[in-house]
């Protein structure tokens, strides 16, 4: 699978409202066929970073680049933010999420 983790700076002022201003995006990732997840949280430590964890199939990625709702967000989301995001991503040889190994819940 494709995992991708970016951290989006948003401005103070639309911090608030980001879920709001990102939702069309998001439902619409979530929608392509290939897209595991796609799941946004707020930094506890900077409440103006939001942090997008999102996975694709192996053969997913070139879809959603290529998608009309991706091209629509490098227009839009660039006013919203105070910088470039930052991102990791990289194929893993996973299909999903596991339990954590170093710690149990009884």
């Amino acid at each position: 699978m494709i995992l991708i983790n970016g951290k989006f700076p948003v401005k103070p002022e639309h911090a608030e409202r980001w879920p709001e201003i990102s939702r069309t995006f998001t439902e619409a990732t979530r929608a392509e066929e290939k897209n595991l997840w796609f799941e946004w949280s707020r930094s506890v430590e900077d409440p103006n970073t939001y942090v997008l964890l999102e996975a694709f199939e192996d053969d997913g990625a070139e879809a959603h680049v290529n998608s009309d709702h991706f091209k629509a967000m490098q227009e839009e989301f660039p006013q919203y933010l105070t910088a470039t995001p930052d991102i990791v991503n990289g194929q893993i040889p996973a299909t999903g999420w596991d339990k954590m190994a170093e710690i149990s819940v009884d």
